[in-house]
């Protein structure tokens, strides 16, 4: 679509192609830059141009042109080339979207291949099932003098703590075997997790990755895709980082 900066070039441009006459139109005819002008404000409410508004201004410009100074060649040939530069515009936008619309697809299809892997997912829930442990990741940009690992229900209880020695720059693998401080195994279930990292004298709390099984893929209405993990939680694709078997 043509904006609203290609109203504007154009009114010129019909203004311009009569800026020579010197001789005053009779009453009741109507001028070139007349019939343009009423075009252009039966199209003001629109936000742009598209091209069946600018054939009618096009055509309206040289049914109505002055006899006694017709459009000239020059501004003739100028028009056309706008509408050409138009419809070359209007026909790769057209041709963009449908490649975007075709990439989005084959991207649907190919993250089904996602299914059934591992991804590390920042923030999300544990599923603590048949005694198998919980494992993930937190990155620590600057390593850790000392970190505080602790374990919380889908109550919002705190069932287990762990307390983490000195680690160095990167991710901290993690494994939780779902037992609590007294060394009991808890019910399966959900379970989140909250890191606490002491790092060159400052106290933060990063975030604590996951490694999740993939369920299922789905697409946004952006055509963003989503990956669906256990415990309910959709990440966006891009935003994985890791990926196990």
């Amino acid at each position: 679509m043509m904006n609203l900066s290609t109203n504007n070039s154009l009114s010129s441009a019909a203004n311009t192609v009569n800026a020579g006459a010197s001789m005053k139109a009779p009453a009741g005819i109507k001028t070139t830059v007349d019939a343009a002008n009423e075009a252009l404000t039966a199209n003001a409410s629109k936000s742009g141009m598209g091209q069946k508004d600018f054939l009618t201004l096009f055509t309206t410009q040289l049914k109505c042109q002055d006899p006694l100074d017709p459009v000239k060649n020059e501004a003739f040939v100028a028009q056309l080339a706008q509408f050409s530069q138009l419809e070359a515009t209007t026909s790769m936008s057209e041709t963009l979207k449908t490649f975007v619309d075709s990439m989005s697809g084959e991207r649907m299809m190919s993250s089904t291949n996602m299914i059934g892997k591992t991804v590390a997912v920042p923030d999300a829930p544990a599923i603590l099932s048949g005694g198998k442990p919980a494992q993930g990741v937190v990155n620590l940009p600057t390593g850790a003098e000392g970190v505080k690992f602790q374990v919380y229900n889908d109550k919002g209880q705190l069932v287990a703590t762990q307390i983490m020695g000195a680690q160095s720059i990167g991710d901290m693998p993690w494994v939780w075997d779902g037992s609590n401080d007294t060394g009991n195994i808890l019910p399966d279930g959900n379970y989140f997790f909250k890191a606490t990292v002491v790092s060159q004298g400052k106290t933060t709390n990063p975030s604590v990755s996951v490694l999740s099984t993939v369920t299922g893929v789905s697409q946004a209405s952006d055509k963003t895709i989503l990956l669906e993990v256990a415990g309910g939680k959709n990440v966006k694709l891009t935003d994985v980082q890791r990926i196990g078997s």
